[in-house]
């Protein structure tokens, strides 16, 4: 039978790649797909927070949803880590969805910044809590 902390690791690694996507994306100056890999990178993140309350959702919407439910409403995590998810997700639907808007490059490079802090705060917080 599978370990269930194969399931937090799977998670970060999917994080992870999405990561070095975007990045490698950043350089070739496509920064709405930079966007949308580094959100993807957070939604696998909060997954892996939801997963250690016992949750799995495949909306976008009730990932945030549960994410500040469980985290930070409680206080386990700061608001800034909602904002911060607020601000990717916000951006992510304007660089997939907004035909008339499109993303500048200092836009991206914060997205995918506050995406790696985001990801990074999630393993430590995993860790803490002996998940990886």
């Amino acid at each position: 039978m599978p370990d269930p902390k194969d399931n937090y690791k799977l998670y970060m690694e999917h994080a992870d790649e999405m990561l070095k996507v975007a990045d490698e994306i950043l350089r070739t100056e496509h920064y709405s797909s930079a966007c949308n890999r580094a959100y993807y990178a957070i939604f696998y993140a909060a997954s892996a927070l939801l997963y250690s309350k016992g949750k799995s959702f495949g909306k976008h919407s009730a990932v945030l949803a549960f994410f500040r439910q469980y985290f930070i409403k409680t206080g386990e995590l700061d608001q800034k880590w909602s904002d911060d998810y607020e601000f990717i997700m916000s951006s992510r639907q304007t660089a997939d969805y907004e035909l008339y808007d499109h993303l500048e490059k200092d836009q991206a490079v914060e997205v995918v910044m506050k995406a790696r802090a985001f990801v990074e705060e999630v393993e430590k917080w995993l860790r803490k809590h002996e998940l990886l």
